[in-house]
């Protein structure tokens, strides 16, 4: 990694342990989803995205936003308003949805968008293995490819969908390639990460 790269990561980490800080401390009212350990592919991935792009995320797009050049206060401020889970900012073309998969089709449908109107745009749209199984996600991933959209579907594997690991949710044996890596398409890039934070908030997980 370059030191610019590195000076990156800094910056993501010590943004979300800020964010981790003042969810513990009781500041922010609603549910906070946190990354970590997936800095260094992002930071690669993002050297692809143009400004001008489209960004599309999920419940957890800290490192999305300010990667695509959201003001870190702004986002900030954002956070602390509860909007964590939810956070849009049309200025940056920077839109996320807290449903499962629900921003996939939208990504799709902005993408086809730019393809009707022959703008040299291109649409990210960033999901988790979970989203990675669904219908509307195959469904989307197979339009786009046929018809030659200009979309980019990042699927972030950290082995869970919510609390549960993945392969044992959709009965996969432990060995097994999901369908997605099996079948993957142009359109698709993935990559595989050990999340460090809980699904929700800044502590750990406890079983009873």
């Amino acid at each position: 990694m370059t030191n610019e790269d590195l000076l990156k990561k800094e910056e993501l980490i010590k943004f979300e342990q800020e964010i981790a800080d003042i969810y513990c401390d009781g500041k922010i009212h609603a549910p906070v989803h946190l990354s970590d350990g997936n800095e260094d592919a992002l930071i690669e991935i993002f050297k692809q995205v143009k400004k001008s792009d489209w960004v599309f995320s999920t419940w957890r797009s800290h490192y999305h936003a300010l990667l695509h050049g959201v003001p870190r206060e702004k986002l900030k401020e954002e956070i602390l308003r509860g909007n964590s889970i939810t956070l849009n900012f049309p200025e940056q073309r920077f839109f996320t949805s807290a449903i499962v998969g629900g921003i996939v089709p939208i990504a799709t449908g902005v993408a086809l968008g730019l393809s009707l109107k022959k703008e040299l745009r291109h649409v990210w749209c960033f999901i988790g293995d979970m989203t990675a199984e669904t219908g509307a996600f195959y469904e989307s991933a197979k339009y786009a490819e046929n018809h030659k959209l200009p979309i980019t579907f990042v699927v972030e594997d950290n082995d869970e969908s919510v609390g549960t690991p993945t392969k044992v949710v959709w009965g996969y044996a432990a060995d097994q390639k999901p369908d997605y890596l099996l079948r993957q398409r142009n359109n698709i890039v993935y990559y595989h990460y050990k999340k460090m934070y809980p699904h929700v908030g800044a502590g750990k997980w406890v079983t009873f």
